[in-house]
């Protein structure tokens, strides 16, 4: 079984910053890539960054996130970090925490973590 455990949410204001982290853990072979959804209330959950294993970590961010939000992983630990600068309001959201994982040279599956809520209001 493999778990993702994410941790880092919060309340905090317009403007500020917080770091989301999520660490991966159990029957891991690899982990191919790692990232974030979120899902604001009556929203479809959107992919908010995501990066990827090898070729120097290549990364990927929604457009909304651009410049304020950074997507970084410690392979060691199979840990991924979201760090987010410059928060609105319109970020409120619970942040999901996903990675491809194979558990044998052969199988490769989607997971997901619990989810974090994220608060940003005055």
């Amino acid at each position: 079984q493999v778990q993702l455990v994410e941790s880092g949410g919060g309340l905090v204001q317009p403007g500020g910053s917080l770091r989301l982290s999520c660490a991966a853990s159990g029957s891991i072979f690899s982990i191919n890539a790692m990232g974030w959804y979120r899902q604001a209330p009556g929203k479809k959950r959107e992919l908010v960054a995501v990066i990827i294993s090898g070729s120097g970590g290549s990364t990927n961010y929604a457009d909304s996130v651009k410049g304020r939000f950074t997507i970084s992983r410690d392979n060691a630990k199979n840990t991924v970090y979201l760090q987010m600068n410059s928060l609105k309001p319109e970020d409120t959201a619970v942040y999901y925490c996903t990675a491809k994982i194979k558990t044998t040279m052969r199988s490769m599956y989607d997971y997901w973590g619990q989810g974090t809520q994220v608060t940003v209001s005055s």
